[in-house]
């Protein structure tokens, strides 16, 4: 990918526009800040692969490598990233860089956005997940209380440097956790974008090209409605179709299930469900199961306790005191949001999509 500035995609926000910067080379960009006295968060095992291509940034005065897991984006968590930078003098017009995932994405915004009473971040995204998704829409997601991602703020970066030149050094399963929301933001889109990628679906892990041009497709069909709707109030939550069952099988597996192909498994959860409901159609359910189940391949077998993953559903931020604020697809494959009763109906659909529905069509 060609390192010009014709290629970014630039965002509008409440703090103004900003840019994602499409990079053959990102860390050409990160000497400049290394040497500008910026504050690094870095993943501690992107810090071990890429540890020659870093060595300004590793160098630097302030570096935390964080170790990515859920427990380090606890609000549990958050006293020990304050007294690091703390100590390492953090003042207003200094700027974090986070270097990693949605892990050191969501840390790195959490505390911009409440150190000081805000602090200028900038985002190198090293995973496809936050590449294809997180990256674009200002938001940031903390677990707190036993809850996931039930604290965040809303606070854009100054700058990401997107280079898909880091997926050379992703797992495999890592690859297909950011396919998962590839796919997601292109159902979003409508049947015959969803239909365009699943065509495709193999061509993305052989074909550097292929992937590029649907990770920046990906990108301009999220970027007009975080734009539209840049505090999820509205036309924003279609985005968090297969996120509402997905962050529940995250959640009931004690994340033994990674989170983009959990998504994926809740955007079927979703089609099954709404066609149970009455609400969509099994034809849609069948149109997306093949891709979906290629995506999620190896998780077949994984329990989902069901008692478990109502409970955390029963958690979700859309719910209301009467309903489920589910994101399912219409009779006409378009997603939308629903207020749904967690009725024997309900209930009824989970309990088979989880006891066979990941390893074999459901009618």
């Amino acid at each position: 990918m060609a390192d010009s500035r014709e290629s970014d995609l630039v965002i509008s926000s409440h703090k103004g526009p900003y840019a994602v910067e499409f990079r053959g080379d990102p860390f050409a960009e990160l000497s400049p800040l290394a040497a500008s006295g910026a504050h690094f968060l870095v993943d501690a095992r992107v810090a071990e692969l890429y540890s020659r291509e870093l060595a300004p940034v590793l160098a630097s005065p302030s570096v935390l490598r964080v170790e990515a897991t859920e427990d380090a984006k606890s609000i549990e968590s958050m006293p020990g990233f304050v007294r690091h930078l703390v100590s390492k003098g953090l003042r207003r017009g200094q700027s974090l860089v986070a270097i990693g995932g949605g892990i050191t994405q969501d840390i790195t915004c959490f505390l911009a956005a409440t150190m000081l009473r805000g602090v200028p971040w900038s985002f190198v995204p090293t995973t496809l997940l936050a590449m294809a998704d997180s990256c674009v829409g200002s938001k940031s997601s903390i677990n707190g209380g036993g809850a996931k991602n039930v604290l965040g703020t809303f606070t854009p970066p100054k700058r990401i440097v997107l280079s898909a030149g880091f997926l050379k050094t992703l797992d495999e399963k890592d690859v297909r956790s950011g396919v998962g929301e590839m796919l997601k933001v292109h159902a979003i889109d409508g049947p015959a974008s969803f239909d365009r990628i699943a065509a495709d679906y193999p061509r993305l892990f052989t074909e550097p090209a292929v992937m590029t041009a649907y990770l920046r497709r990906s990108l301009e069909i999220k970027k007009p409605i975080v734009e539209a709707d840049e505090f999820d109030q509205s036309v924003r939550l279609v985005m968090n179709y297969g996120h509402s069952f997905g962050h529940a099988l995250e959640s009931a597996t004690a994340f033994a299930i990674p989170h983009g192909i959990a998504v994926t498994i809740g955007m079927d959860l979703a089609n099954f469900v709404s066609a149970r409901l009455g609400l969509g159609d099994l034809v849609h359910y069948r149109r997306m199961r093949a891709t979906l189940a290629m995506n999620w391949r190896g998780y077949e077998s994984t329990p989902v306790p069901l008692d478990d993953f109502l409970a955390a559903l029963a958690k979700d931020k859309k719910n209301t005191a009467k309903a489920l604020g589910l994101i399912l697809p219409d009779k006409d494959g378009k997603i939308r949001k629903v207020d749904a009763p967690a009725d024997e109906v309900f209930r009824a659909a989970v309990a088979e999509h989880l006891s066979k529905g990941r390893s074999q069509e459901l009618s």
